[in-house]
């Protein structure tokens, strides 16, 4: 790699039509972009695989990108260069972004340098790739959507995996009362080191009861819904009055009863964190940032890959059982 980097060029996933995982090509003669003024040059040590790269990549989603492009945004690494007016930064900072311009599945990304912020002695690059998208996703569900306030309750439909255990680890310092649920028992046992309250198996059959009983059948007063294909109907008879479930993650289209929700005066509300406005993602970072500081943001690294493991990656993010933490490339 490193006589390539001399000659310019670098490892880089490109997609050049919409499909499955094979058409993620790595390609080993990519230009290495150059930083313009306000941008950086980053070399890449981790970055974070999201769903919503799969729904890209897919081209079943809302923004498609040009193509052929790279895709991934949540990248950790150093910094190896910087545009002519990026004063915040020198090469060699340890760094992460919330997004990058060229791409992160690759050796290098190009970012705005207000997308980039220093990344803590205390955190490996791979939780550094843990950290934007997740976050800030969360983040915004709970707070920004969801107006949560500490002593309500949230459950965490989906808890084990990148946004979830953000999810439980903000609304637990937050003062919420913390409901989780996983697949498996390791998954369970994450959400609970992970300020969960308590923990549910969403693979048992009476699942939904128990919640139920734990909350003595007032239900609760948010949900955070990573499947909301399987469990939005399921979710309206678990709100409280004026319950929220908060659409966070979805793989297609679910039969509801509309009366569940004038029973309870309840919404369904999405989330997007592509829809954020700047006072937004600024609110975002100063949560981020403060929980880096104070030592309760800790992401959970989940499934390590190879960058030439890519196709597999993007496979077992939609069709493993069981998130374990965060699904991070190693380039």
């Amino acid at each position: 790699m490193a006589a390539a980097a001399a000659r310019g060029a670098m490892r880089a996933v490109r997609v050049f039509e919409f499909g499955g995982p094979e058409v993620l090509r790595l390609q080993a003669d990519v230009p290495i972009p150059s930083p313009e003024d306000a941008q950086v040059l980053i070399k890449v040590h981790a970055c974070g695989v999201n769903p919503v790269e799969t729904y890209i990549r897919s081209g079943n989603y809302a923004r498609k990108p040009a193509l052929p492009y790279t895709p991934g945004s949540d990248v950790a690494g150093v910094i190896e260069g910087v545009g002519g007016r990026v004063t915040a930064f020198k090469k060699g900072d340890r760094v992460f972004t919330s997004a990058t311009l060229s791409g992160g599945y690759a050796d290098y990304a190009v970012a705005e340098a207000d997308t980039v912020f220093p990344l803590s002695d205390k955190l490996s690059f791979s939780q550094g790739a843990a950290i934007a998208i997740p976050y800030f996703t969360a983040y915004r569900a709970l707070f920004l959507k969801g107006h949560a306030k500490a002593g309500e309750s949230v459950l965490i439909h989906g808890a084990s995996g990148g946004v979830g255990i953000a999810a439980c680890q903000i609304a637990r310092v937050y003062g919420l009362k913390v409901l989780g649920t996983a697949g498996t028992e390791q998954g369970m046992n994450v959400v609970l080191r992970n300020g969960a309250h308590q923990a549910f198996n969403h693979r048992e059959a009476n699942y939904l009861d128990k919640i139920m009983e734990y909350t003595k059948m007032q239900g609760v007063n948010i949900i955070i819904e990573m499947l909301s294909n399987v469990n939005l109907a399921a979710d309206l008879h678990l709100l409280s009055h004026a319950g929220r479930v908060m659409v966070v993650g979805c793989r297609g289209p679910i039969e509801i009863n509309p009366r569940d929700t004038m029973n309870k005066e309840s919404s369904i509300r999405g989330v997007s964190l592509f829809l954020q406005t700047e006072e937004e993602r600024r609110e975002c970072v100063r949560a981020v940032l403060d929980g880096i500081e104070s030592g309760w943001l800790k992401p959970v690294v989940g499934p390590e890959y190879p960058l030439q493991e890519v196709a597999k990656a993007h496979e077992d993010i939609i069709h493993s059982s069981g998130a374990r933490g965060k699904m991070v490339l190693l380039p």
